[in-house]
């Protein structure tokens, strides 16, 4: 049983990644706002540079960098090993966002990579002293993105909110399981990530 449920726990994390926050609010923006209706071709291609530069490129780079230095997942995992990672991480994201203006794209997602660049920024400079759950801050920036879109497109957040605080639960839960943080570390994670996706997306917006 113990196995089945640690098993479960590594499914989770696996799902909700840090790197696939900015790719699942993206996909809501192109396919379940009004942004819908662009035409298909432009969805796409916006979707490939999101998912190239805060997903592959972050994480391959990632990988080599750990290869590099000879560390297992679990050395990575350390406070001290994390700087260069959410180093470059940043560099990834800040390119993404380059192109974003470039391209003169919608508010909206300069807004989602803008949250998400503050929110890592804040997590490193945390992870000086002490480690928080960048899982966290991932799921955290989700929901404060969520209620910030809700005042800006009149909708009701009320019943995707309650799901994505499940799903937070779960993977707060998971991470403690697997013994990646503690709860004071899951609940700073999320609470990070969810202050600067809602600063930083009603900020740019007003």
């Amino acid at each position: 049983m113990e196995k089945r449920i640690i098993q479960i726990a590594r499914v989770v994390s696996a799902l909700f990644m840090p790197f696939y926050a900015p790719t699942w609010a993206f996909l809501w923006l192109l396919f379940f706002s009004y942004l819908r209706l662009l035409p298909m071709g432009y969805k796409l291609l916006v979707l490939g540079i999101v998912v190239t530069f805060t997903v592959l490129i972050p994480m391959a780079s990632i990988y080599v960098f750990r290869r590099l230095n000879r560390w297992s997942r679990w050395q990575l995992s350390h406070r001290q090993h994390r700087h260069m990672p959410y180093v470059l991480s940043l560099m990834s994201y800040g390119t993404c966002l380059l192109l974003l203006l470039q391209m003169n794209t919608a508010t909206f997602f300069r807004c989602v990579i803008t949250a998400a660049i503050a929110a890592q920024i804040l997590a490193m400079l945390i992870n000086l002293r002490w480690k928080i759950s960048t899982h966290m801050v991932g799921m955290g920036g989700l929901v404060g993105l969520l209620i910030a879109f809700s005042h800006i497109f009149y909708y009701n957040p009320l019943w995707p909110t309650c799901g994505l605080l499940i799903l937070a639960g779960l993977l707060g839960t998971s991470r403690m399981i697997l013994r990646q943080h503690s709860l004071a570390q899951v609940l700073v994670g999320f609470l990070v990530g969810f202050v600067c996706a809602i600063t930083f997306t009603l900020f740019i917006w007003i």
